[in-house]
């Protein structure tokens, strides 16, 4: 039997009620600490997370549920200039999510202050005709002082009506809850949304995809991590979890530069992503992972659907 990696809370702890209950967007540029927070904000890895920029391509929904109310959250891909195809796509999607939900959350990176990219951000999905409300939040003051804080708080207060501007670190979770408190005081009052033992509606597939291509975007530089899409293709229980999985990439280059020197890149990101895939799902696990081309496929909106995007889902 696969435990279930997204279990949260006991269901007997938290009766199904109502309460403060509604879905709440992420949204910022590229690279701020979204998806960190989501995972800070339900205990458990439901996003991947990376160094590099533009990591998240689909929208992530996480629950969080206690005593007081329950959120879902919904983190989004970067708002950032498209380069192609893919990049409209995960454009689109925040958007979507933005007019899809009760209250949307705004992150900026407090180190770096506001740049042209979260005016950019601000500007594509902020709307006056939008009545929900919308809060700034100043990300990474674990990283700063507490003038800083006060600053950039006041900037990004300056930037939109925002209902409100909070600050925290979604890295140590300080701020965290007085987020929380702010968000259940915004939310309509309901019934909870999801049952209390889940946290997210992701599927095993999409679970596993996403942990090879963090992986990906670990261990490979340059273009490699934003040209590769992953699929599996077959998930099968043999004593053990036998996984077979595809890398896509645009060129045979490519393909040969993240299988690497008699196959020592692909064993290295199958190494990492099984190890983590083994305690995520409490059974062992043999992953076999090949890597196939499919040219330009960022650019082409057949082959994105082929890999499972645009289905209709991202919202």
């Amino acid at each position: 039997m696969i435990l279930d990696p997204y279990k949260g809370v006991n269901e007997e702890t938290v009766p199904l009620k109502e309460g403060p209950s509604g879905f709440v967007a992420l949204v910022g540029r590229p690279n701020v600490g979204k998806s960190t927070l989501i995972n800070t904000l339900l205990g458990k890895k439901v996003a991947i997370v990376t160094p590099k920029p533009q990591t998240t391509r689909n929208r992530v929904l996480g629950i969080y549920t206690s005593n007081d109310g329950q959120v879902v959250f919904l983190d989004t891909p970067g708002i950032h200039e498209p380069m192609h195809r893919l990049n409209e796509y995960m454009v689109e999607v925040a958007q979507k999510t933005v007019k899809a939900v009760d209250v949307v959350a705004l992150l900026i990176d407090g180190v770096r202050g506001i740049t042209h990219e979260d005016q950019l951000a601000i500007k594509k999905v902020f709307s006056t005709d939008e009545v929900k409300p919308w809060i700034g939040v100043v990300n990474k003051i674990d990283l700063m002082k507490e003038n800083q804080v006060v600053e950039r708080t006041s900037e990004l207060e300056a930037q939109a009506p925002f209902a409100r501007v909070v600050a925290l670190s979604a890295f140590t979770g300080e701020g965290v809850k007085g987020f929380i408190d702010v968000l259940f005081s915004l939310l309509p009052h309901g019934p909870y949304l999801f049952p209390p033992h889940m946290i997210t509606d992701q599927s095993i597939e999409f679970l596993i995809a996403e942990i090879v291509r963090e992986k990906v975007f670990f261990f490979t530089h340059e273009e490699i991590p934003y040209s590769t899409a992953v699929v599996v293709e077959k998930i099968e229980k043999k004593g053990l979890l036998v996984i077979r999985a595809v890398i896509y990439v645009e060129r045979f280059s490519q393909k040969g530069i993240l299988i690497g020197r008699k196959g020592q890149m692909l064993r290295l990101i199958g190494k990492e992503a099984r190890t983590e895939l083994e305690d995520l799902l409490g059974t062992r696990v043999y992953l076999d992972l090949w890597v196939k081309v499919k040219e330009k496929w960022r650019k082409k909106v057949g082959a994105l659907r082929e890999l499972g995007y645009y289905q209709g889902k991202e919202v």
